[in-house]
């Protein structure tokens, strides 16, 4: 039980009036609540905790979201956050990130400093924030960005090749020249040995803005390319944040790949720093976090160990990092002999697999490495500096997102350089070719056979990588000082899991946000308690399998499996699209709704991996495709379907509101204009019989798919109050208006859709065009946002029709439109629609129908067997465990449907 899952359901059960009786399972993350909370007063202060224990630790800081009822606050409405015991005012940064249409505050993000340490719980109501000891400030010339926490002052160039100028403390310069470093190589060679030339490419800076400028949170956000001559790679993203009274600044490091798959192999991708090394040799300190809070831990000039011993204090002293005394005072056999102690300048630790690190040491350039030590999962962290200052470093998701790598070069001199490697250049070089040469799969009808036998949509040219991105987040800390161990260990522990607040449960489902399709976890009745039991193993298993069937990887790291090979006990890794899942049925929204109803960190963490990956890998922001994402595949970009479906913003929204992430911010906000891609893609190129030239005034776009990913990126994009925010607005009106004029509807299935009016035609004649696909990818959760935002009686109309009749009998469908609507699939999964019309429109018999569905139809009925089989060699590569039964498809809808009846008609379930 996470501490924040604990207070939401307990603060809901107080809510509700229930008495405080909640029993523990050892080693579970749900409560068990007596009673379902009743919603407290729209203005109610809100509770507000971390997401596991520890609080805020070394981190310079935390942002998170909260959600308020329609009405509750003005726009203008300023907040104080206190400790939950109301002793201590917490300075807090609020700004906006949603608004209800009526002007009011939908969800606003906070942003907290070291000033919250010390604190686990708060109080976040309407009020004056409290004023904070130190404020962050900006400064800016037409060549520079300075920004001072009070503690550390950081110099950011506008342009040029630095990302950091100098970060000063003290009036020392502790860092220098922050930069990027790409390293590419050309096509390696057949024996995978990897081509002997390589060359380098430095970040160059196109822009550096101001985002924020205070008083608790300022961020600077910097864009550019890497450049070598005249040619330009791997364009990027940074920004850099930065806390009032903070020694420490956190970088959100995003790339996209614009090469030649088959020509530009990267070598290497890194964050440096140079370190002014201004202390003796013997008062030069080097820290390299192993596993846990394991540490290597040594001098540059080591003197302990020696035949001649410099004296204990002297000793002790080195070992933890404080100033030696003169050499003068020590016994003369060492101080006249120093000049003969190597001064080791030189670290490498090496995470070139998921599995296993190794660290080793030199001299100096041109000697020989010796081993320094090894182990299995690094933290990714370290430090390098002497007893006047030096810096902490640290990538996250070290080992999970492997090759990495970090470097410390040239301590024994003047100044030490530290490379934090994003791509580790001790790795075979990123190799992002196609994975197969075609075979033979020249046409259309071939592609149609390869897909029939290996569920692979292989097109020639589609299978490419140009576009795609990946985001890395690291920590930095500026230390006046050694640290000691005690400020080591939390120092990586932040940049491991870098801590969190968050609202409750309670708090989330009382706003009525994301459509009000969940409530707080209750287990008050044994048929709750057994979906709810069915829930938790859903989501273990899949955690286990991430771990057993190691998903690690920089590229892959997130993601999961679509299907299970139970023959092989394997999933389909291999098997073209039953390999990665891409966001296939919605399984991010299943992890997202599973948080918010729990407020547990473990699924919180899980879903932010996705998020991180599905919203960067899966999707194009470069090129022609910019603003579709890849069907599921053995590679994630394999695919030759590019899809809004994959894409859709839907799919972050989550994430950004919990925590006011603007990497997440700008994914959804540029797909407000994907509608444009229509024109440049024809999704059903390979079964059109006749010839067809794209019509920007008459695009074929589906009502399900198609549409729910441009409604969620128009819907956020109006919300926010983004600079498109009147154009999505009025899309958002003209396409409800008009899918609510067509003869059938939803069932119509497609329009014909205008890009210059942002309208779908409305024909004549009705037609019944249903597909099982159509509502699983967001368009549920869309369209109860929307029917509870934007009054449109005949949109809604239409959508409860679609979801009274999509699990109805053929015969009340045909009686209904005409005609049935086919064989269709998924019922379990559309179980939840039934609930949503039925709490909408106060239908006993749609209730009944939702159960029905839910629990024996299709998916996991009641015939299901929720037990693991053991697995062991020679059957497996590695021992664990498989249910041959479970399915990402049918996982993430069976947890939505579960999650959402449980909300909806939840009092209404089958005893």
């Amino acid at each position: 039980m996470t501490p924040l899952a604990r207070r939401g359901l307990m603060k809901a059960a107080a809510a509700a009036g229930a008495a405080a009786q909640f029993s523990w399972a050892l080693g579970r993350d749900t409560a068990r609540a007596a009673s379902p909370p009743a919603a407290p007063a729209g203005d109610a202060p809100v509770d507000v905790g971390w997401l596991e224990e520890g609080g805020l630790g070394a981190a310079p800081g935390s942002t998170f979201g909260v959600p308020w009822p329609k009405g509750a606050h003005p726009a203008d409405r300023t907040f104080a956050l206190t400790t939950a015991d109301g002793d201590r005012g917490i300075p807090v940064q609020t700004w906006a990130t949603a608004y209800w249409p009526d002007g009011s505050l939908k969800w606003t993000a906070h942003a907290v400093g070291p000033e919250a340490a010390g604190a686990e719980r708060f109080t976040l109501a309407a009020g004056i924030p409290a004023t904070a000891a130190r404020r962050v400030t900006v400064t800016e010339t037409g060549r520079r960005i300075t920004v001072d926490t009070g503690t550390i002052r950081a110099v950011v160039p506008r342009g040029g090749r630095r990302l950091v100028e100098s970060v000063t403390r003290g009036g020392t310069k502790i860092v220098t020249d922050g930069r990027l470093v790409l390293l590419r190589q050309g096509v390696p060679d057949d024996g995978d040995q990897g081509s002997v030339s390589w060359e380098r490419f430095d970040g160059e800076i196109s822009g550096a803005t101001v985002e924020q400028r205070g008083p608790v949170r300022a961020v600077v956000r910097i864009d550019g390319t890497h450049r070598k001559g005249s040619r330009r790679l791997l364009p990027f993203s940074v920004r850099l944040y930065f806390h009032a009274g903070a020694d420490s600044f956190r970088m959100v490091h995003t790339i996209t790949f614009d090469g030649d798959q088959d020509e530009d192999f990267i070598r290497g991708l890194g964050v440096r720093f140079t370190v002014p090394m201004r202390d003796a040799a013997y008062d030069r300190h080097i820290r390299i976090a192993g596993e846990g809070e394991g540490f290597l831990t040594e001098a540059v000039q080591g003197i302990t160990g020696l035949r001649r011993d410099p004296g204990a204090a002297v000793r002790a002293a080195q070992v933890k990092g404080e100033r030696l005394p003169d050499p003068a005072t020590w016994d003369q056999r060492v101080t006249s002999r120093l000049a003969y102690v190597p001064h080791w300048g030189d670290y490498t630790l090496a995470q070139l697999s998921a599995d296993g690190f190794t660290l080793r040491k030199r001299t100096g350039p041109g000697r020989g490495w010796i081993t320094a030590g090894g182990g299995g999962r690094a933290n990714g962290f370290g430090y390098v500096g002497g007893v006047g200052g030096g810096l902490s470093f640290g990538l996250r998701d070290f080992w999970e997102k492997h090759p990495a790598q970090l470097d410390i070069r040239g301590a024994a001199g003047d100044a030490a350089e530290v490379t934090c490697w994003l791509w580790s250049p001790e790795a075979q070089p990123m190799d992002l070719r196609f994975y197969h040469d075609g075979m033979g799969q020249d046409t259309y009808p071939e592609q149609l056979e390869g897909l029939n036998i290996t569920y692979e949509d292989y097109e020639p040219g589609f299978g490419t990588p140009y576009g795609i991105a990946r985001t890395s987040e690291l920590m930095f800390w500026v230390n006046d000082a050694t640290p000691g161990a005690d400020v080591l260990v939390a120092q990586a522990a932040a940049v491991r899991t870098p801590p969190q607040l968050a609202a409750g449960p309670a708090d989330l489902a009382r706003a009525g946000v994301f459509g009000g399709l969940f409530a707080p976890v209750d287990r008050s009745v044994p048929a709750k308690a057994r979906i709810e039991d069915q829930l938790d193993f859903l989501f273990t298993y899949y955690k286990d399998q991430v771990e057993q069937r190691r998903w690690y990887g920089f590229w892959d790291y997130g993601d999961i499996m679509h299907t299970y090979d139970e023959d092989r006990h394997q999933w389909r890794y291999d098997v073209g699209g039953y390999a990665w899942d891409n966001s296939e049925l919605s399984p991010d929204l299943w992890l997202w709704y599973a948080y918010l109803r729990s407020g547990r960190g473990d699924i919180f963490r899980f879903a932010e991996a996705m998020t991180r990956h599905t919203g960067e890998v899966d999707v194009y922001h470069l090129g022609k495709w910019a603003g579709l994402g890849t069907r599921h595949g053995v590679q994630h970009f394999a695919c030759s379907a590019k899809q809004q479906r994959i894409s859709t913003a839907v799919y972050r929204r989550p994430y950004y509101f919990l925590t006011g992430d603007e990497r997440v911010g700008d994914l959804m906000h540029d797909l407000v204009d994907s509608d444009e891609t229509f024109l440049v893609l024809d999704p059903i190129r390979k079964i059109r019989t006749e010839p067809y030239i794209p019509d920007r005034n008459a695009l074929s776009i589906g009502f399900g798919t198609d549409w729910s990913g441009l409604a969620a990126a128009w819907l956020t994009e109006w919300e926010r109050r983004g600079p498109k925010a009147a154009k999505a607005e009025a899309r958002l009106r003209s396409t409800m208006e008009t899918i609510g004029a067509q003869p059938n509807g939803f069932v119509q299935g497609t329009g014909l859709y205008d890009l210059d009016t942002g309208r779908f035609a409305v024909p004549a004649e009705p037609v019944v065009g249903v597909s099982h696909l159509s509502a699983m990818f967001g368009l549920v959760e869309m369209c109860a946002e929307l029917i509870d935002l934007i009054d449109v009686p005949a949109f809604k109309a239409a959508w409860l029709d679609y979801c009274r009749y999509f699990n109805a009998t053929k015969a009340e469908q045909a009686a209904r439109y005409g005609a049935h609507f086919g064989n269709l699939l998924l019922f379990q999964g559309h179980s939840r629609q039934d609930a949503y019309a039925a709490a909408q429109l106060g239908d006993d018999g749609l209730a009944a129908r939702a159960w029905r569905k839910f629990l024996d139809s299709d998916g996991y009925t009641t015939a299901m067997t929720w037990e693991k089989t053991p697995l062991k060699g020679p059957a497996v590569l590695e021992p664990g465990y498989e249910h041959p039964g479970i399915s990402t498809n049918t996982t993430a809808l069976f947890g939505l449907a579960a999650i959402q009846n449980l909300a909806l008609i939840g009092d209404r379930i089958p005893r």
